[in-house]
């Protein structure tokens, strides 16, 4: 039998030629004191992650991207599909495994001075696959489809269609139209799915390929000195010195530890169990939390406690100076010292940076979402609006009622703060500026264009327009007044 082995595998040897990359791989030397347990966090997150390949294949057998029978599915692998649940909750413990993972390997990696030359790149392409990570959380829990996906989705796309210039054309990217409907889900299907884990095997490959050509960075000793002229040829002196091969010396506690991580997932899927879904998507029924997962929860709690005036500036500009500093971090600080004992400054930064992210986290658990939403439609629309309204007026202050509107909106002084009160709405914006608002929606508001029929719609909007201060004049569109008033010259003209 050993005989055949070996002949099968001199055979696809001959042909694959993997034997001497693999050999290479397994034999490269690394310092002595890297084969630490501080050093175990690289080869866990690949762990997870291929876990997550796996678990989300036979999710995919199951699981249909579509407005009306993903959440349907989603309960099927909850309650019908045998061991259905168990895998949901492997593939979601095994997302927030592999965020905390790649966080505290890249603190790890920051405080070690891994990122210093000649590694600049590698600490690069490891930003990107944190962004990565993070993209594939937050498509995953779209993919939930649940009343806290949905809302929580219109978050994200209220946030990214305040970009300027692009901001539609992002809208329009992620939802597939105007309005959160299938088409949303087959894009972040087919994000979550196929073109983030691509780019992330990509990115894993690469970012694999310089470690082993770069080397595994040396325990960072106080004194030991980077300089860009001699690091590399110091560092194949020791290696060569006090250096010993990945396998077996290094790769025990590198096993130890993801065997132990895996089976930290697998502890939380079956005590804690899958997340959600929880009730169908239904943009008329906003009472609702919409909390994201835990690794956004400092985001929830950081927007719900800005004022409003700040919420913009915040998503725009604080998201690029934190990417932009993390990309030129090596180039600004590629020389030097290693050593965390002797880099006060760096300690000093990520020990801010987790006690802010932790605070905000602990408050996202009790913050309310913002503005406060504590409104109830089931308070009449206040008399004064209904006065010498006509009947189809009235029709559209019940739609108005029903609806839930005042849940997000004040309406004379009583209301939701969700989204801008009512009372003087007509003044603001035309008829048609008002249509397109609620079948489509915009900013915070989601899309009502499936939720009320036509007749409703108009009875709302005509509601909607007698909303303006007395004695001014409900908006008008200007271009149509001009046309009218040609139309009427052109008729009375021989």
């Amino acid at each position: 039998m050993g005989i055949m082995i070996r002949k099968i595998g001199a055979w696809l040897d001959r042909r694959l030629q993997l034997a001497a990359p693999v050999r290479e791989m397994a034999e490269h030397r690394v310092p002595r004191n890297a084969a630490s347990w501080w050093y175990v966090f690289g080869t866990a997150a690949l762990t997870v992650f291929v876990l997550q390949i796996v678990t989300g294949i036979l999710l995919a057998l199951v699981y249909v991207p579509s407005g009306a029978e993903a959440w349907s599915s989603l309960e099927a692998l909850n309650h019908t599909v045998t061991l259905g649940w168990f895998i949901r909750a492997m593939h979601g413990w095994g997302s927030n495994f592999m965020i905390a993972i790649v966080l505290i390997h890249m603190v790890q990696v920051f405080l070690f001075g891994a990122h210093k030359f000649p590694r600049e790149l590698i600490w690069i392409v490891g930003v990107f696959l944190l962004l990565m990570t993070l993209g594939m959380a937050f498509s995953g829990q779209v993919l939930r489809f649940d009343q806290d996906a949905y809302w929580g989705l219109g978050i994200g796309v209220s946030i990214s269609s305040r970009v300027p210039i692009l901001g539609p054309a992002i809208v329009r990217l992620m939802l597939g139209g105007p309005i959160i409907a299938g088409a949303t889900l087959s894009r972040f299907f087919a994000l979550h799915v196929f073109v983030i884990p691509g780019l992330l095997i990509g990115f894993v490959c690469l970012h694999l390929l310089m470690v082993l050509k770069l080397g595994i960075n040396e325990w960072p000793v106080p004194g030991r000195i980077v300089r860009r002229a001699t690091y590399e040829a110091e560092y194949h002196a020791l290696t060569k010195r006090d250096g010993a091969p990945f396998v077996p010396y290094a790769v025990w506690k590198d096993m130890f530890f993801a065997a132990f991580v895996i089976l930290a997932v697998a502890a939380c899927a079956v005590y804690f169990g899958p997340f959600g879904p929880t009730g169908r998507p239904d943009p008329t029924i906003i009472q609702t939390v919409p909390k994201p997962d835990y690794f956004f929860l400092w985001l929830y709690a950081l927007l719900s406690l800005l004022p409003s005036s700040l919420e913009t500036p915040a998503l725009l500009i604080g998201p690029v100076l934190v990417i932009a500093g993390l990309l030129l971090l090596p180039f600004l600080s590629g020389e030097g010292e290693k050593s965390w004992r002797r880099r006060p400054i760096a300690v000093l930064t990520v020990s801010l940076i987790a006690i802010t992210l932790g605070t905000f986290t602990d408050l996202g658990g009790s913050t309310p979402w913002s503005p406060h939403m504590n409104a109830w439609s089931g308070d009449p629309v206040p008399g004064q609006y209904l006065h010498l309204a006509t009947a189809l007026e009235r029709q559209g202050a019940l739609v108005f009622q029903a609806k839930q509107c005042r849940n997000c909106h004040s309406l004379g002084n009583t209301g939701g703060q969700r989204g801008p009160a009512l009372d003087t709405v007509a003044a603001r914006l035309t008829e048609d500026q008002l249509i397109r608002q609620v079948i489509q929606g915009g900013g915070n508001m989601p899309a009502y264009g499936k939720n009320l029929s036509p007749a409703e719609t108009t009875a709302l909007v005509a509601f909607l327009e007698t909303l303006h201060p007395p004695g001014q004049p409900p908006a008008r569109d200007a271009s149509r007044a001009v046309a009218l008033s040609e139309e009427k010259e052109s008729g009375a003209r021989p």
